[in-house]
């Protein structure tokens, strides 16, 4: 029996209304929880960017940060603090259980926030209590957060954030309702504030039946419109994510009717779908990275040699070409050449097995060995298809005597088994979520004080790097940061702790009637701002 999660009996009936306009997109997997605080996943983010706001956000379609539930902000000389000023006028959602009685305040940023900050908060357990973007990007950088007055909340800083603003954009960072806190809390069901969802977005959730669909009803106080913010605006009534796992069937429900986004098409259809007269392939460039990282701290892995070999060994170029269909380059680069701070002198290394099978003899592995490599079992930009990447890595490696068993799982039991460091070859990725190349690049790859951030699943920790990386996050020139992150991309290109795949763009099947459809080149993607033609 599919898990099901009901808001209201009212809210449902709408869907089911002849006369709603709704917007269906199909998706490509079900969110593990809907709370973004316990997630680092696109999908849960696309569900929090229809719920949620935080207190700045990015731009639609641009990678500049706005105003949002914040109006202003001051950051102090020394950039060891930064003040918000908090909107007036800002509504909640509503649900069966639960009528706000205010507005939102300074007390739900502070709540929002200290749920994830102290351990001793009776909501910072709820759900598995782990908060992954917070501990990457936050948790050791902000000394506190307190309330100046009704409307004004003043983050302390332990250091200074250069990309204080960017981080605070996230989903991961939105701001929840303190009173439906407080009331869930005193009826004893505090999972719900994860379950159920409230916030200040354009859409309120109405209902979430895994592995099928996930409904959402247009929010008519939301804030947006009195704002100026017209792109943010629920321009149809309902809107539902069919979750559809093969891009195959995506596209013939979008051909069909059933839905009016398809997301992640498959790039062998793209010919296709430009051909259609009723559909239109939407594109534009995407801040992403996608990779197979190494154990480093494990053997046959922590030799530099091996690791060289492996590299070497994989026909980058025709993975690319069969993998992306057109969509992306080969890259070596961490940093996508869509952000500022990208390195363009770094290249793939050249396809060579013989030189690779020599370098296995020169780390004592003259007859290869065995491993694993995991393949993602979903569709994502910056991986198409994880298990024909990893088939043809496989193949590759087969040459110069690595034998790799190919390993995937559910979406949800995959990252978690992953981000366990249960992959000794593990296939990963990710969109940028604000615009400062800190973000991939710090959580997935930095090692500072000899600790790998939580996104270091291969445990890779090079003291060069980190330091690079590091110095990057506290100073404000934005020339030297740059130069500190083509320095810290050369480290990396030459210890090898992964191999890059490619610099992508992304694509969006869509039908004809829809208007105001944006590729966003960051992550999270919002459904504010599109209609649907009759």
């Amino acid at each position: 029996m599919k898990r099901l999660i009901l808001l209201a009996a009212t809210g449902f009936a709408a869907l089911s209304s002849a006369h709603a306009a709704t917007l269906v997109v199909c998706t490509e997997a079900s969110p593990a929880v809907l709370n973004a605080q316990l997630s680092t996943a696109n999908t849960v983010f696309d569900v929090a960017a229809q719920v949620y706001d935080e207190l700045v956000e990015t731009e639609r379609g641009g990678s500049k940060i706005i105003p949002a539930l914040a109006e202003s902000w001051t950051i102090a000389p020394d950039a060891m603090s930064a003040t918000f000023k908090i909107r007036h006028g800002v509504k909640f959602q509503s649900n069966a259980k639960f009528t706000p009685t205010r507005e939102l305040n300074a007390d739900d940023v502070i709540f929002s926030f200290h749920r994830m900050m102290d351990k001793s908060d009776p909501f910072n357990a709820i759900s598995g209590g782990t908060y992954d973007e917070y501990d990457a990007l936050l948790r050791d950088r902000v000394k506190g957060i307190e309330k100046v007055d009704a409307y004004t909340v003043r983050f302390d800083l332990a250091v200074p954030v250069a990309p204080l603003l960017g981080i605070l954009s996230m989903q991961s960072f939105a701001i929840q309702s303190a009173e439906y806190a407080q009331a869930m809390l005193a009826a004893k069901t505090p999972e719900q504030l994860d379950t159920q969802p409230i916030g200040t977005g354009a859409f309120s959730f109405v209902q979430y039946a895994r592995d099928s669909t996930i409904r959402f009803r247009a929010f008519a106080q939301s804030w947006v419109k009195d704002a100026g913010l017209e792109d943010r605006v629920a321009k149809v009534d309902q809107l539902v994510f069919s979750i559809t796992p093969d891009p195959a069937i995506r596209l013939a429900k979008l051909r069909a009717g059933e839905c009016q986004i398809a997301r992640y098409p498959n790039p062998t259809d793209f010919n296709g779908i430009k051909a259609d007269a009723q559909l239109v392939l939407a594109a534009g460039p995407l801040a992403s990275m996608g990779y197979v990282s190494f154990r480093s701290d494990k053997p046959p892995f922590d030799k530099l040699e091996v690791r060289e070999a492996l590299a070497t060994a994989i026909d980058l170029k025709s993975l690319v070409s069969a993998v992306f269909q057109g969509t992306g380059e080969p890259t070596a680069a961490l940093i996508s050449p869509s952000l500022w701070g990208h390195n363009d002198q770094v290249k793939p290394r050249p396809y060579d097995p013989a030189a690779a099978k020599a370098m296995l003899a020169k780390a004592g592995y003259p007859d290869g060995f065995k491993t694993t490599i995991w393949a993602i079992p979903v569709a994502r930009a910056y991986m198409p298809n994880g298990r024909r990447a990893a088939e043809m890595i496989q193949a590759d490696w087969a040459k110069i005597g690595v034998q790799a068993e190919i390993v995937s799982y559910e979406w949800g039991e995959y990252l978690r088994r992953v981000r366990a460091g249960e992959a000794p070859v593990g296939m990963l990725g990710g969109t940028w979520d604000y615009p400062d190349p800190s973000q991939l690049v710090f959580n997935y790859w930095a090692c500072p004080d000899g600790k790998p951030r939580p996104g270091d699943f291969g445990h890779w920790c090079n003291a060069e790097f980190s330091d690079l990386v590091s110095k990057a996050n506290v100073i404000s020139d934005q020339a030297e940061r740059a130069k500190l992150y083509v320095q810290a991309q050369d480290v990396f290109a030459k210890d090898v702790p992964g191999i890059l795949f490619a610099d992508t763009q992304a694509y969006t099947a869509i039908r004809k009637n829809v208007s105001g459809y944006k590729v966003h080149v960051l992550g999270g993607t919002p459904y504010g701002g599109i209609s649907v033609a009759p």
